[in-house]
């Protein structure tokens, strides 16, 4: 099942706080997993990437400058999970 993120609060650095649909949370250290060429250029920048926010249709987050990040990737570094191990966790049962 592919994970959402239903909020995210950057911290110090580049680490962010991220809340998931399924009620877990975590936090996300982006400076140690990202190299800041290319696309994530402008990430290198504090204040452009404290303007983090949720994209609800994607499920993820995404920055103005359009960058976004994979969901699945976001939820297995929050918990110290590969992201193959995300993808074979069940679906919750109905009703919950």
């Amino acid at each position: 099942m592919i994970p959402h993120v239903l909020e995210v609060r950057p911290l110090e650095a580049y680490q962010l706080h991220l809340r998931f649909d399924d009620g877990s949370e975590g936090v996300v250290d982006l400076e140690t997993r990202l190299t800041f060429r290319g696309v994530f250029a402008a990430l290198a920048e504090p204040s452009m990437f404290r303007r983090v926010s949720v994209d609800p249709e994607a499920g993820t987050i995404v920055w103005p400058n359009g960058v976004d990040l994979d969901p699945v990737v976001l939820y297995a570094t929050a918990h110290d999970m590969t992201p193959e191990e995300v993808l074979r966790r069940p679906a919750p049962a109905a009703g919950r």
